[in-house]
């Protein structure tokens, strides 16, 4: 009986298709023969046959992934790197950009750029190709938010709307981050999403709740005791120990489902 188990479990293994890796790094063309790496993260639940909404997540710091020399991140530092694939469980295909193959990394004149919006919108052009007929977001976090402000502007046309976590508010010897940004210029909904108790010097939560009086704002409360800097993603800036209630909130947001202002 268990020979016949051992062969029937051999000829299902032979019929069956292996299954489709969760992940994939996705390498586009990008200025001056360079090469655009991305992460594709499209593992859907078997329920969401047709996704409705894809969205391009932008990195903080200097955007790095390392997906050409390190390989997918298991998970991953950054809160939107760690906690990816929240978002595919939800539904939503993600697209993770990193650095192009001629740049060490994304200052914020890069971010502010041309060549970046360019690379966005190709990124883009690729998730929904992939996924036709679904709704765009751009989600940015920390100095990722300086990307995902400025290419919002320029590819609102396109757009569903743009999330800022965890918002770069002040200049630094690194940019000027979204210190003097016009937010109006983001011609399609906007979403600002802080932890009350981020104490990294330049994404204070007062500026965030002074946007509050003309955009939807979740502020988050509590979490995990910080086991990194106040500037990294294992402290309140990272929404440790609430990322999970962060994504969803953020994610019903996006499908226009009632969510919570406040998450403690």
């Amino acid at each position: 009986m268990a020979r016949l188990c051992g062969l029937l479990a051999m000829l299902l293994c032979a019929v069956l298709p292996s299954p489709v890796s969760a992940e994939e790094i996705v390498r586009l063309p990008s200025a001056d023969g360079a090469t655009l790496p991305y992460l594709l993260s499209a593992d859907l639940p078997a329920a969401a046959t047709k996704p409705q909404i894809v969205a391009i997540l932008f990195n903080g710091g200097e955007g790095v992934i390392g997906l050409t020399e390190k390989g997918i991140p298991q998970p991953g530092g950054n809160f939107l790197v760690r906690w990816r694939k929240s978002f595919v469980a939800r539904g939503i295909p993600v697209g993770l950009i990193d650095v192009p193959s001629d740049s060490q990394g994304m200052s914020d004149h890069f971010r502010m750029s041309q060549r970046h919006f360019d690379d966005v919108a190709a990124v883009a052009d690729d998730l929904q190709r992939r996924f036709p007929g679904t709704r765009l977001f751009l989600i940015g976090t920390s100095r990722g938010t300086v990307s995902a402000g400025y290419a919002g502007a320029a590819l609102a046309p396109r757009l569903a709307g743009v999330v800022l976590t965890s918002s770069i508010f002040k200049a630094t010897r690194a940019g000027s981050g979204l210190a003097g940004f016009d937010f109006t210029v983001i011609k399609t909904p906007l979403l600002f999403v802080h932890h009350v108790d981020d104490s990294c010097h330049v994404t204070p939560y007062f500026t965030a709740k002074s946007l509050a009086e003309k955009y939807p704002l979740i502020s988050v409360k509590g979490g995990k005791e910080p086991r990194s800097g106040p500037c990294d993603p294992f402290s309140p800036h990272g929404y440790f120990g609430k990322e999970t209630e962060t994504v969803n909130a953020i994610v019903d947001w996006m499908m226009g489902k009632p969510y919570p202002a406040n998450i403690e």
